[in-house]
C-alpha cells in the first residue's frame, strides 16, 4: 500500500514540475506559438469548408483549398480597408474631439473648482485620449500584421493536412469539439458584431464598424469580452460634439442588451454543454492563458482548455482531473 501511495505522490509532483515547465515554454515561446495555435484552429475550421467547396464545385481537393485561401484573403484585405478607413476618419475629426474635449474639460473644472476639491488628476485627460487612441491604432496594425502571418500558417497546414490520412481517435474528439465550438462562436459573434456595429451606426456614433468589429473579436471571451465591448465606445461618446444624452444612454443600453441577448440566449442553445466544461474553470482559463499570451490567449482560452481535456480523459492516471475540469468530483457534479 505504502508503495503505490510513493508512486502517486512522485507521479503527481513529476506531473507538476511537468506543467510548471510548459507553462514556462509557453510563455517564453508565445511569439512562435500563438500565430501557429492560431492558425491551427482557424485550419481545423476551414477544413470542412474546403470539402464542401470540393463536394458542391466538384473540384479537387487542392483547387478547392485554393478558392478558399483567395476568400480568406479577400475577408482580410476587406476588413483592413475598413478599418484603415475608420482610423482615418478619426484622424480627420481630431480637431472636433479635442475641441469637445477641451468643452468638457473646462466644465469639470468650474464644477470641482467650486465644489473645492482637487483637480489636478484631470488634466491629463486630453493626453489619455490621444494615448488610448494611439494605443488603438498600434493594437489593430498590429492585429492586421499578425492576421497576415496566421493566414499563411493556416494556409500550410490546410495544404499538409490534405497529404494525411483522416483523423482519428484523440485527434478527430479534439477537431469535433473545436469544430463545434469555433463554428457556433463564429455564427453568435458574427451576429453580434453586425447588431452592434448597425445600432451604432443608426445613433451616428463615430467608428462604428470599428466597434462592430471589436463586439465581434470580444465576444469570443467569455464573460468578460461581452462587458468591454459594451463599455468600448464610452470614450468616443463623451468626446463627440453631435452626441445628445439619450443618445449616449441607447449606444450602451442597446449593445449591452445585444450581447446579453445573444451570449445568455442563443449562445447556450446552440453549443449546449458541448465543451462540458465548467463556468469556475472557463474563468480560471481565461485569467491563466491571458498571462500566458495576453490577448490572444483570452481568445483561445476556452477550445484550449477543452482540448486539454479530451487529452486528459485519454489517460487513466489523469482521467480524474478531466472529470473536475468538468465540473465533476468521485462522480457528483459541482454546481
Amino acid at each position: 500500500m505504502e508503495s503505490v501511495h510513493l508512486e502517486r505522490v512522485q507521479v503527481s509532483c513529476v506531473a507538476t514540475l511537468t506543467a510548471l515547465a510548459v507553462a514556462a515554454a509557453l510563455y517564453w515561446l508565445a511569439p512562435v506559438m500563438v500565430p501557429f495555435v492560431l492558425a491551427s484552429f482557424i485550419a481545423i475550421v476551414l477544413w470542412p469548408l474546403v470539402d464542401l467547396v470540393s463536394a458542391r464545385l466538384r473540384l479537387p481537393t487542392p483547387l478547392a483549398m485554393a478558392v478558399v485561401a483567395v476568400v480568406a484573403v479577400a475577408v482580410v484585405g476587406l476588413l483592413g480597408g475598413l478599418v484603415s478607413r475608420s482610423i482615418i476618419e478619426l484622424g480627420q475629426d481630431a480637431g472636433a474631439y479635442r475641441a469637445r474635449l477641451t468643452e468638457l474639460q473646462t466644465r469639470a473644472l468650474e464644477l470641482f473648482g467650486r465644489s473645492g476639491l482637487g483637480i489636478d488628476a484631470l488634466l491629463p485627460s486630453s493626453a489619455t485620449v490621444a494615448g488610448w487612441i494611439s494605443s488603438v491604432t498600434n493594437a489593430l496594425g498590429g492585429l492586421l500584421s499578425q492576421s497576415v502571418l496566421v493566414l499563411i500558417f493556416a494556409l500550410f497546414l490546410l495544404g499538409g493536412r490534405s497529404r494525411t490520412a483522416p483523423a482519428t481517435g484523440v485527434w478527430r474528439d479534439i477537431e469535433s469539439s473545436v469544430q463545434g465550438y469555433v463554428a457556433a462562436k463564429l455564427f453568435t459573434s458574427a451576429l453580434t458584431g453586425v447588431l452592434v456595429g448597425t445600432a451604432l451606426w443608426l445613433l451616428g456614433i463615430d467608428l462604428a464598424f470599428l466597434f462592430g468589429l471589436f463586439a465581434f473579436l470580444l465576444n469570443f471571451i467569455p464573460n468578460v469580452g461581452s462587458l468591454v465591448a459594451t463599455l468600448l465606445p464610452l470614450p468616443i461618446i463623451l468626446v463627440s460634439p453631435d452626441v445628445t444624452g439619450v443618445t449616449a444612454v441607447l449606444a450602451l443600453a442597446i449593445p449591452g442588451a445585444v450581447q446579453f441577448g445573444v451570449g445568455n440566449v442563443l449562445e447556450p442553445r446552440l453549443m449546449g454543454s458541448s465543451l462540458d466544461l465548467h463556468p469556475a474553470v472557463i474563468l480560471m482559463a481565461l485569467i491563466f492563458w491571458g498571462m500566458l499570451w495576453g490577448f490572444v490567449g483570452m481568445l483561445l482560452a476556452t477550445p484550449l482548455t477543452a482540448v486539454l481535456k479530451i487529452v486528459l480523459e485519454r489517460n487513466e492516471l489523469t482521467a480524474p482531473v478531466a472529470e473536475l475540469l468538468a465540473g465533476r468530483f468521485r462522480g457528483r457534479a459541482v454546481s
